[in-house]
């Protein structure tokens, strides 16, 4: 007996059914799926690493769900088979706006991004990684990209320094800055701008000669979460391409149980 032929266009799309409920969904999609991505690198060319990807699509209140496959459709399609850069990030959104057929999508892509560091005084090189999310977003037609970067860099606090005999105490920090910008910044120019105004930034490897240089480098360059917000933001205020930031701070305190925190957030477009 031959098996029963399906009708395709029989099968129930169960997504596009009216719902009666009258309340809309802010964002609705797919969360926590990894794909292969090439990145543009200021020094190197192009990038290979790995993303993971949030996607979301506004759902108005009348209609019951979204088609979570095409999110997938959309990661895997030839014409997204290209470099990621903020050019082809704009052109994803606006295929996944447009085949769900929404009037605002929301999409984040966090990577971690490589950066080969040369240490200060024997000249040996290694990586170090940052964690970078690209966050973009279009509504009403209008996009808006969002680059993030984790940068970690140490500290050394000033009042340790001043109370102390000798020495001071010094801590890991994370430093993360988000920029809408108006032209192309790279990601090599945030983590600059970052490293620049730390107590000491770090290296994935560094020879005796080298640990001797950071350690006074830091003690000679001492900064509060504050004096480190302040810094970026006075730098990021500086660069024209720059049009919005939000810069944070976390001291990861190596003589408290808890961390110190500040935070800074301005549009230039604004003022």
């Amino acid at each position: 007996m031959n098996a029963p032929v399906c009708d395709k266009d029989a099968i129930a799309d169960v997504q596009n059914y009216a719902d009666s409920r009258q309340i809309a969904i802010d964002k609705v999609g797919i969360k926590s799926i990894r794909h292969p991505v090439r990145v543009a690198d200021k020094s190197e060319g192009v990038q290979h690493t790995i993303a993971m990807f949030n996607m979301n699509v506004y759902l108005p209140h009348n209609f019951k769900g979204t088609h979570m496959s095409r999110f997938v459709e959309i990661l895997n399609s030839d014409a997204n088979e290209r470099e990621i850069s903020v050019e082809s990030f704009e052109a994803m959104l606006r295929e996944m706006v447009q085949r769900l057929e929404a009037e605002s999508g929301h999409v984040e892509m966090s990577f971690p991004y490589f950066i080969n560091k040369t240490a200060p005084v024997s000249g040996v090189q290694s990586l170090l990684d940052y964690d970078v999310t690209f966050v973009g977003e279009i509504v009403k037609g209008k996009y808006q990209l969002t680059m993030k970067v984790v940068i970690p860099v140490t500290s050394l606090c000033p009042c340790s320094k001043k109370i102390s005999d000798y020495g001071a105490h010094n801590q890991r920090s994370h430093v993360t800055v988000a920029v809408r910008t108006n032209e192309m910044v790279w990601i090599e120019d945030v983590v600059r701008m970052v490293e620049d105004q730390a107590s000491c930034e770090l290296y994935g490897l560094l020879k005796r000669p080298d640990e001797k240089f950071v350690t006074e480098r830091a003690y000679d360059n001492p900064k509060f979460v504050e004096d480190m917000v302040r810094d970026v933001a006075a730098a990021l205020n500086a660069d024209k391409r720059i049009d919005a930031y939000v810069v944070e701070a976390e001291n990861f305190e190596s003589i408290h149980n808890h961390s110190a925190y500040a935070l800074i957030e301005r549009d230039k477009t604004a003022s």
